[in-house]
């Protein structure tokens, strides 16, 4: 091979630094291009608080209507799967510091954390034996008001067993909306277990505890 055709070759076979600098452009312009098209449709994508409302509704009664989570020996996997959905749209802190209320300001960090695990089981529990009603139910989308960052979902489910408005309020958390409260023909969840609350008077429940924590230290520097 002679001197010549060697260079050609190795000129054709190389990239200059222009020709490299452009390709390295073109493919970020690619690559931010791209990342512009994902942010858009995230966005675009994000529903509205109906959509939302009318999504988690309807994985749940698909997971309800399931054949084979009908079956006795998967009812724990049937009420997880439930929970899963119900859980990425429920803000179970907002609801328990709502239906607490002022009491809510003296508790500790774990004791929040606490209330708010027994006010999610509280509800968990309470739903657990009605969910079944709203297996073949119909929903209807009433209306929907709409304000920065809350909104109100009013709905309506009717079936063999059922027949019941309920009103969804949302907040806007980070461009996703968590339901805080549930109205239940006209009655508000949050609402009903604050006045329970309150009852059963939790400011003594509250000192209560703190006494306790008293006794334990005398205690203690007795020993």
């Amino acid at each position: 091979m002679s001197e010549k055709t060697s260079n050609r070759g190795a000129c054709q076979g190389s990239i200059s630094p222009t020709t490299r600098l452009g390709t390295i452009r073109a493919v970020m312009a690619v690559m931010v291009a791209l990342l512009m098209l994902i942010g858009a449709t995230s966005v675009s994508a994000e529903q509205t608080p109906t959509e939302s409302v009318k999504r988690t509704i309807d994985n749940v009664i698909q997971i309800l209507n399931t054949d084979a989570l009908k079956q006795p020996n998967r009812s724990v996997e049937r009420r997880q799967k439930i929970e899963d959905v119900v859980r990425q749209r429920v803000s179970y802190e907002d609801m328990a510091r709502l239906a607490l209320g002022k009491p809510w300001i003296a508790l500790t960090d774990n004791e929040r954390q606490e209330f708010v695990s027994l006010f999610a089981q509280l509800l968990r529990d309470m739903f657990a034996g009605k969910i079944d009603d709203i297996a073949d139910v119909q929903v209807q989308y009433l209306s929907e008001q709409r304000g920065k960052s809350f909104a109100e979902v009013r709905t309506k489910l009717l079936g063999q067993k059922i027949d019941t408005l309920l009103d969804f309020r949302l907040a806007d958390k980070f461009g996703h909306w968590y339901v805080y409260d549930v109205a239940i023909d006209d009655a508000s969840i949050v609402s009903n277990y604050r006045a329970q609350f309150i009852s059963i008077n939790t400011g003594s429940f509250l000192r209560g505890s703190g006494e306790e924590d008293e006794r334990k230290n005398t205690c203690g520097e007795s020993v």
